[in-house]
């Protein structure tokens, strides 16, 4: 059985590639920074956060 984070690994180094080679450096550099947000967002979901903290904690920013 293949590990499910290898194949999430090969996949954002597919995507890092394509964008390096046809977009350059600066696209590279955009998709790993929005892949890597993406990605602890998505462990941090996985961990038990809700969606609704976040909107929450945005909610409270703003008024100050």
């Amino acid at each position: 059985m293949v590990n499910r984070g290898f194949v999430v690994g090969m996949i954002a180094g597919m995507a890092l590639a394509f964008a390096a080679y046809f977009g350059g450096f600066g696209a590279f550099l955009l998709v790993a920074a929005l892949g890597g947000l993406g990605g602890m967002a998505g462990h941090w979901l996985d961990g038990g956060g809700r969606l609704q903290d976040l909107r929450d904690a945005y909610a409270r920013g703003g008024r100050r």
